[in-house]
């Protein structure tokens, strides 16, 4: 399908208010979905997805897009939804979209109107467009609001907050948000399944207990109950995680809660898993299956107008994402420090050629439309295509440390995908600017070389993340010797090519758990040996849902138990942030060096 025959109409966006919906000629609403981001009607936003997927279902769907927060007379615009009301903080925990990770208040907000933060000028907590933990204020609102209503947490926050966990703002452990929130369900991972069962059952008046991916609130009375009750045939089974008190007590028992909860979740396990929080208990039942191929393009393949609602706002984060597109879902990688694995799942999902081509003609025809795709991505883009040769397996951790011998990757579908979208008439230029996994594309030569010549925009970005070869089997990345083949493959290509001005960018990360100035001095003169100008490094965040967060709380290693060095405080992280930065200021500009000799430079040209 070319965009000469591609159909562009203008879809109605959910409605944002009561007098919209009124407009409908809806006397009632099925399901309120509340969120902390402006509402973009853009299959990249997690409630459009979900939102668009109800409404195709039958579904009377409104959205309430960053109510304020001070008093719930915004939730009462709407009559109390028939169905659910369902909550969500938006793509990013409302946390780490507040602040940076040295606990600064960020002064923009790509999900917000105009990039602003604020409603008005006065920068004061009443005056944010999304609260610290918002799932937490606005389950509060919506409960004030409609108090017969079932409340069900979902998105990011959500997910990544579902049982005992860390919060860097604070500084401190906070048990589950189902529990803080008293919600009536938390879904986790993508709830694409589990929301069309609850909406199900809401209809019918049944019980939400035991739905797949999702997890359940329970009394110390009623867990006593549950498991004085004799076990079926079929009964699945039960994992007990350290609890509250005990993690409290004893912080490394944070860390084997996370390598549990870590290792049940690759290996797709059956169990129950269960913890005791303050005065509850959290039961997960087991993930939801991950859509098929066929349930993924049917996905996006529902009606979005790829615009935000009200149209007039101006946002940031659909400047980047409006005219790219997604075509894999989950990432078997598992770096520690990522929590995608965690909340995507660790099987990986392509939609089809044909599916992607007809999302992208649709972009080819909208008004405005400048002739690029910006990106062809995911979690990890050259996933796209991969399978497992032997099905499946408990481990599911296919790229540490080296890639699985049972991993297949379709180099030919991915080259065929880009020719596809690449001959449809008024796209000029098609880039792929997610993530890419440099071990991968030295597998796939073909495919580098194409991405290089002809996807990249203006530079190819890698994630090697640090140069230390201890510390990098710490966040679960490869070894710095492949940064050095890669570097080495990718000035061939480009010389070869005539790129004169192609470059890499390397994004790196400093104060990681294990790591100390000196690896930190390290890393700025492997990647100035390399010939890489750091133009992009964070330091560590200790995000909710990651082992690197629970090392950085346990101070022990994941893979051994081992004590590890922790930069904690401002002094040691802005330190190794000074030592990159002065190295970098001095280093030279392009020294380069020649394949398999680190260290040696290439004699001028």
């Amino acid at each position: 399908m070319h965009a000469d025959t591609a159909q562009f109409t203008t879809t109605a966006p959910l409605p944002v208010s009561w007098a919209e919906c009124r407009a409908r000629g809806w006397s009632a609403i099925d399901i309120l979905l509340v969120s902390g981001d402006a509402y973009i009607d853009h299959p990249s936003f997690g409630v459009a997805l979900i939102g668009r997927l109800l409404e195709s279902r039958g579904y009377r769907v409104a959205i309430l897009a960053q109510p304020r927060f001070d008093n719930a007379e915004e939730f009462r615009q709407y009559p109390p939804p028939r169905l659910f009301c369902g909550i969500t903080a938006g793509n990013l925990d409302s946390v780490v979209a507040n602040y940076s990770g040295n606990g600064k208040v960020r002064d923009s907000d790509a999900y917000s109107a105009d990039g602003n933060p604020w409603r008005g000028s006065e920068k004061s907590r009443a005056q944010r467009r999304r609260p610290d933990r918002a799932t937490l204020v606005y389950t509060s609102l919506a409960r004030a609001a409609y108090p017969d209503t079932p409340i069900i947490l979902g998105g990011l926050e959500a997910s990544l907050r579902r049982f005992v966990h860390y919060d860097f703002q604070q500084d401190k452990l906070r048990s589950s948000f189902l529990t803080e929130a008293k919600a009536d369900l938390l879904v986790y991972g993508m709830g694409e399944r589990a929301v069309l069962e609850i909406a199900g059952r809401c209809t019918a008046g049944q019980a939400l207990a035991g739905i797949q991916g999702t997890c359940s609130r329970l009394t110390e009375r009623q867990m006593t109950s549950s498991l004085r009750q004799p076990a079926g045939e079929n009964s699945p089974g039960l994992l007990t995680l350290p609890g509250w008190s005990a993690i409290n007590a004893d912080r490394r028992l944070f860390l084997e809660a996370e390598i549990t909860i870590d290792r049940h979740s690759r290996a797709g396990s059956p169990l129950l898993v269960a913890q005791q929080q303050q005065s509850q208990w959290v039961v997960q039942y087991p993930a939801a299956a991950p859509l098929t191929t066929a349930e993924l393009d049917a996905l996006y393949s529902l009606p979005f107008s790829r615009r935000p609602h009200p149209p007039e706002q101006q946002i940031p984060a659909l400047r980047m994402i409006r005219d790219s597109v997604t075509i894999v879902r989950g990432c078997s990688g598992n770096c520690s420090f990522c929590a995608i694995t965690k909340h995507q799942g660790a099987t990986v999902v392509s939609r089809s050629p044909s599916s992607v081509e007809r999302e992208c003609a649709t972009i080819a025809v909208q008004p405005g439309f400048g002739g690029t795709i910006s990106d062809l991505g995911g979690p990890t883009a050259n996933l796209y295509g991969s399978h497992c040769a032997i099905g499946s397996c408990a481990k599911k951790d296919c790229l540490f440390p080296k890639i699985c011998r049972h991993l297949r990757l379709d180099e030919d579908l991915f080259l065929d995908l880009l020719h596809q979208v690449e001959a449809i008439p008024t796209i000029k230029r098609v880039f792929i600017s997610s993530g890419l996994r440099m071990a991968l594309l030295l597998t796939t030569p073909r495919l580098l070389d194409k991405i290089i010549r002809h996807h990249t925009p203006g530079a190819l970005k890698i994630a090697p993340e640090h140069s230390d070869d201890q510390l990098l089997r710490i966040m679960h990345k490869e070894p710095h010797a492949l940064l050095v083949s890669f570097v080495a493959k990718f000035r061939d290509i480009t010389r070869r090519a005539g790129l004169k001005n192609a470059r890499l960018i390397p994004y790196l990360i400093t104060a990681h758990p294990g790591s100390t100035p000196a690896s930190a001095e390290k890393m700025a003169v492997d990647m100035a040996r390399l010939g890489l100008r750091v133009h992009s490094f964070q330091d560590f965040t200790a995000t909710p849902g990651t082992l690197s967060t629970a090392m950085y709380v346990s101070g022990l290693r994941a893979d051994n138990r081992q004590p590890l060095p922790v930069p904690r405080n401002q002094a040691e992280r802005v330190g190794e942030r000074r030592i990159v930065e002065k190295l970098f200021s001095t280093a030279p500009k392009r020294p380069t060096i020649r394949p398999g000799q680190p260290g040696k430079k290439r004699p001028p040209r």
